[in-house]
């Protein structure tokens, strides 16, 4: 499975970004796909995810603000932020996972920024 991640950039406080992350290969698969995000010095973390059966999960920080979906086919997805803040910034990584074996995929990472 590869993951190609497109939508980061720079924008001040209050605006929007959709990050989009497009799979292929075998992406039958893939059972979820979320993103997560890493910010400077910090670990990790999730920020979204969906299932192939469109359940999704949003973390507290982000909830209300953030939302993941599906268009289409299941191979691409989307995180749509709104009301962006400076602690927002951070590279974005998509993640796809299978199971049976149980295998996480990772994109490149995209970049974003909030300016305060």
């Amino acid at each position: 499975v590869q993951l190609v991640e497109s939508g980061g950039g720079l924008v001040q406080a209050g605006g929007s970004l959709r990050l989009s992350c497009a799979a292929s290969g075998s992406v039958f698969s893939i059972v979820t796909m979320g993103w997560y995000r890493q910010a400077p010095g910090k670990q990790r973390e999730l920020v979204a995810a969906i299932t192939s059966g469109g359940s999704t999960n949003i973390v507290d920080s982000v909830k209300g603000r953030f939302t993941i979906f599906r268009e289409g086919a299941k191979n691409t997805v989307y995180l749509q932020m709104n009301s962006l803040k400076p602690e927002d910034t951070a590279v974005y990584y998509c993640n796809a996972q299978r199971v049976r074996p149980t295998i996480n995929y990772w994109g490149q990472g995209t970049q974003v920024t909030v300016s305060s």
